[in-house]
């Protein structure tokens, strides 16, 4: 029986990318580095998960011969681009420049309403998930979700299925009675890792992902209602016997 919806946040919940991405070049800018990612390069470096992880393999990338002038030269610099870029996201979170998703807040609301406990799973910042809900849910935000597990809770990151295991712990509810909600390659591995049934919504940044392990493929969560993941979700669970 189906029991809980667990949800990734950038790129499922909302359009975030184009908006992290402009907070990464502004902390570049800000920082005096040379650096300027294109929609291209970003597109391939979110097979990276984490922002603190992309920006160290990207700098490997461009200076693979890197060595830091004293032991945590590289580290702070990452910290400090880091601390910048989301500064930046939030700001432009509270600009109106990031939309939820179609379908989302009203799959949400009709979640909540009908009993159904929903939880976060993300390997975002904690900063990061508030100031994006805030917005678009309000003050109250937290209400709705009795587990939200993230980048402080959650150290390795996404398709290491840490998240969703820690999340269903937390929940104190087997795989079995939840679903995954997803947007990325990454993202859904972990889910599937934690033997998830998952739902992808791919986005313009991930639509050539690889989504085979997924147990159902839609444009958006737009028309798509409890009633309707349930008959998936009870499908999918026949399918494993």
């Amino acid at each position: 029986m189906l029991k809980a919806f667990i949800f990734d946040v950038d790129g499922t919940l909302a359009d975030t990318e184009m908006a992290h991405l402009a907070a990464f070049n502004y902390a570049f800018k800000e920082m005096g580095l040379d650096w300027h990612w294109t929609i291209a390069q970003y597109t391939e470096l979110l097979s990276i998960s984490g922002g603190k992880e992309r920006l160290l393999h990207y700098w490997k990338q461009v200076s693979p011969d890197i060595k830091a002038l004293t032991g945590n030269a590289i580290q702070d610099t990452i910290e400090r681009l880091h601390l910048l870029k989301t500064a930046a996201y939030e700001q432009s979170v509270q600009d109106g420049a990031v939309q939820m998703r179609e379908g989302v807040l009203a799959l949400i609301q009709e979640a909540y309403n009908s009993g159904l406990q929903l939880a976060i799973a993300t390997t975002t910042s904690p900063v990061n998930i508030a100031a994006l809900l805030r917005k678009a849910i309000g003050p109250d935000w937290m209400q709705y979700f009795r587990i939200i597990e993230d980048a402080s809770t959650a150290p390795l990151k996404k398709p290491n299925p840490q998240v969703y295991r820690q999340t269903l712990e937390r929940l104190g509810l087997s795989a079995d009675a939840c679903l995954a909600f997803e947007d990325s390659e990454n993202g859904l591995r972990a889910a599937h890792s934690a033997k998830l049934a998952t739902i992808v919504t791919p986005n313009s940044f991930t639509q050539d992902h690889n989504f085979q392990l997924a147990t159902k493929v839609i444009p958006s969560l737009r028309g798509v209602d409890v009633q309707q993941l349930q008959a998936i979700h009870q499908t999918a669970m026949q399918a494993r016997k």
